[in-house]
């Protein structure tokens, strides 16, 4: 007992109390038992930096794994849409690459019951010369055949844009000529869609020779298609293994068609809506065919090539004519489920059914240009924020060190800019064109020339030629170098022009004198924003005329011309435009020029541009190529560089090939340069440079007295802000003028030698002329080109 009473304590254990395990019983918690136990504790594991590291790499490799599979599951999906019940038939042009083959004789095996389809329709396409609709029941795919018109090189183009593969009939011998090289060069450039090539005529030879032929056509094919395979078309065998080749085949996949919806009419209707028989006479046209690419909204403009855009005023659902059934017969007809039901398609048995209709609140405006205001550009008086503002920039205003003598106005004009004379600029051009230009060659007697030769020779148009040979040839030789007139004062002549003291970082205000063209454009804040943005939601476009449904569009106020088009036996292809792909603006094209072409191009000089599915003529300006903030023009296109071409033309996303072609005066298109879309911004500065040069008179240590830069004491006066350079690397300035016939003494950094040119850069903002215009004329077909070059041989012989 304890003593006096006190209560006994008990044991407590401590820390190093031996903790056995539990009895294993044989029962486990669920977890709702362990959440009740618990209640609500999280035990809390802490991971290392390595770990942490491993399990950012597994959530990555799982992201990609399952972007790599969304990706494929997509492709499958439409690859497996593409000739189905639920997507539009595959559209299949038959083009010939050798005048000597006949694609009319594949689309006739095509058409043979023995490769196991069923013509569905003949004349399947509208104003295509040979085209029909097949259905094939083993495969469960259709097919829509058409056969172009390679004469004229704007419908094979316009029909590559659209078509889902592209059969290519070639030579056994030859594979291609001349033109077929042609056409290969433009698809190429344009963007080539799915292809398969043909050959016909070598069934009917020995084993051995067969295969010796067959690999020389291999070795001329490596060149434009490698590892490409060639298919034999001789006989029903050769046509199934081609339509199963078509329809299986990888699809190439053309950004500039795969974000806009478009279709290639099956049957065109025009209904007149003014005067019948007047050729300016309007109407309404209707365009039935199978949607591709995106879904087609009823409020969306539509660009029908080489014709313009037009306005959507309804969409109706017509049967289809094409139809692949794979469900249950129908009442009354005998078959098994799951066989191939092929109806006949006849329009009259179900009536048209009206998809949707255009709202006028909602359908985007035809409007291209901005709306001028005369009044914009006048006169106010000044705010007391602005005044306040021009004090403060006028005592902000950094000092730089300029040549004794110079005035405010001249130190401003070197390091800011002097705003320009308010001359037009098509006048100014066109004047120091003549001054610039050599005197016009006089033509000659040709003794002893053949007038048979020279009854197909255009004398103005050699003359023209060799003058800008010449221009070319000066121009590389001596740079943007130009004579200073003597009769005309220099700082009239080239009152536009302005030194810079850096042509990378002087700086060039780019809304500056801006020409009134360019009140009539359009410009974003933000040009690849706005791109992203359309394309993003192009991509999730779910509303409309879905891809695959056969569909009749209502066009309004089309003129007559597209239905005579049709008519004439030329395609007619239709794109739905996206948001302001109506709009004018200034684009600007990255191009190369073609290694065909060897003739000079000018700039400003008319050219036929091909971009996307537009197609217009312009007179463009041609800059360099670079990262900076100015851009210098350039007078050729040169061969051995890319160039941007810039030019006035509605607004296209990109991206988007470009093909440039040369009208010349007998009607044939040369193909002169090929490239892609670069961007839309009216922004954009690219300066023209002159070069003034000048000769060491007499020469001391480090200054020298030239003469032949100017022939005025005024001009000098004029210019003496302007930094001078060498030929040899030396750099100076005007130090003062000499008596009163040009000369003035000028000082540089190094002794000049008695060889070298003194030379003086100026610079002005150039732009491109409006000259756009939608209607191109057709080209000369390719055997009247032909029938005139050997007509032209004869005669040499």
């Amino acid at each position: 007992m304890v003593a006096n009473g006190e209560k006994q304590q008990g044991h407590r254990p401590g820390v190093y109390k031996q903790k056995n395990k539990g009895h294993k019983h044989g029962k486990h918690r669920t977890k709702g038992e362990i959440e009740r136990e618990n209640k609500g504790r999280v035990s809390v594991i802490a991971l290392t930096k390595k770990q942490r590291k491993e399990q950012r790499k597994i959530d990555r490799k799982n992201k990609a794994n399952q972007l790599r599979k969304n990706k494929r599951d997509m492709v499958l999906t439409e690859k497996r849409r593409l000739g189905s019940r639920d997507g539009p038939p595959i559209l299949v042009a038959v083009v010939p690459l050798h005048a000597a083959v006949d694609a009319g004789v594949v689309t006739k095996l095509l058409r043979q019951e023995g490769a196991g389809g069923v013509i569905r329709q003949e004349q399947f396409v509208s104003g295509a010369s040979d085209s029909f609709g097949l259905v094939v029941p083993r495969f469960k795919q259709r097919f829509t055949f058409l056969r172009t018109n390679t004469d004229d090189i704007h419908s094979l183009l316009d029909v590559a844009k659209t078509v889902d593969s592209l059969i290519f009939v070639l030579n056994s011998d030859e594979g291609w000529d001349s033109y077929g090289d042609y056409c290969l060069s433009c698809l190429f450039a344009q963007g080539l869609p799915s292809y398969a090539l043909v050959y016909q005529g070598m069934s009917d030879l020995p084993v051995k020779k067969k295969v010796d032929c067959r690999r020389a056509l291999s070795k001329v094919t490596e060149m434009r298609f490698p590892e490409a395979r060639l298919f034999p078309l001789d006989s029903e065998q050769d046509v199934t293994l081609l339509l199963r080749h078509l329809g299986t085949q990888r699809q190439r996949k053309l950004g500039f068609r795969s974000r806009r919806s478009h279709l290639v009419a099956q049957h065109v209707t025009f209904t007149p809506s003014g005067t019948p028989g007047s050729p300016s006479s309007l109407g309404t046209l209707c365009v039935s065919g199978y949607v591709r690419g995106r879904p087609l909204r009823v409020d969306r403009l539509v660009h029908i090539s080489g014709h313009g855009d037009f306005q959507l005023s309804q969409i109706d659902a017509p049967t289809d004519p094409l139809p692949l059934n794979t469900t249950a017969p129908r009442p009354g007809k005998r078959g098994k489920a799951g066989e191939v039901d092929m109806m006949d398609g006849d329009e009259a048995e179900a009536p048209v059914r009206v998809l949707m209709k255009a709202d006028p609140s909602c359908r985007e405006s035809l409007q291209a240009e901005a709306e001028v205001d005369p009044m914009d550009g006048e006169q106010t008086w000044p705010t007391e924020s602005e005044l306040l503002e021009a004090e403060e920039a006028r005592k902000s205003k950094h000092v730089m060190k300029v040549p004794k003598g110079t005035s405010d106005y001249q130190a401003a004009w070197i390091v800011d800019n002097d705003e320009n004379s308010d001359l037009d600029e098509e006048k100014e051009d066109e004047e120091e064109e003549e001054e610039e230009e050599e005197e016009e060659l006089s033509s000659t007697e040709r003794a002893g020339a053949d007038q048979r030769y020279d009854e197909h020779m255009d004398e103005t148009e050699e003359e023209e030629g060799l003058k800008r040979y010449r221009e070319a040839r000066a121009n590389e030789m001596f740079p943007d170098e130009v004579d200073t007139p003597i009769d005309v004062a220099a700082k009239i002549r080239f009152q536009r022009y302005r030194g810079l003291k850096s042509f990378r970082s002087s700086p060039w205000d780019p809304m500056e004198n801006l020409p009134h063209n360019y009140s009539r454009i359009f410009q974003f804040q933000s040009f690849e924003r706005t791109r992203r943005r359309i394309l993003a939601e192009a991509a999730e476009e779910e509303e409309g005329a879905m891809v695959g449904w056969y569909v009749t569009l209502h066009i309004s106020d089309v003129p007559s011309s597209v239905m005579e088009s049709v008519q004439g036996g030329r395609p007619l292809v239709l794109v739905s435009l996206l948001p302001h792909e109506q709009k004018m603006s200034v684009m600007h094209l990255l191009v190369r020029r073609h290694p065909s072409n060897t003739e000079p191009i000018k700039s400003k000089e008319e050219l036929v541009f091909h971009c996307g599915f537009r197609r217009f003529r312009a007179s463009p300006i041609f800059s360099q190529h670079t990262s900076a903030d100015k851009h210098k023009m350039e007078r050729f296109l040169r061969p051995d560089a890319p160039a941007v071409v810039s030019v006035y033309a509605p607004i296209t996303f990109p991206p988007t090939g470009v093909l440039l072609f040369k009208q010349r005066d007998d009607g044939v298109q040369d193909l002169v340069a090929t490239g892609s879309l670069l961007s839309c911004n009216p922004q954009r500065i690219a300066l023209k440079r002159i070069v003034l040069s000048g000769h060491p008179f007499k020469i001391n240590r480090r200054s020298a007295v030239v003469r032949y830069m100017f022939f005025k004491r005024d001009d000098i006066m004029w210019f003496k802000p302007v930094e001078l350079r060498t030929k040899w690397g030396r750099r100076g300035h005007i130090k003062e003028a000499l008596g009163t016939h040009g000369h003035m003494k000028c000082v540089f950094d190094s002794q000049l030698r008695s060889q070298d040119t003194v030379l003086m850069n100026l610079y002005k903002r150039v732009y491109p002329r409006w000259t756009y215009d939608p209607y191109v004329p057709l080209p000369l077909p390719w055997f009247k080109r032909e029938s005139m070059v050997d007509l032209q041989d004869l005669d040499m012989e």
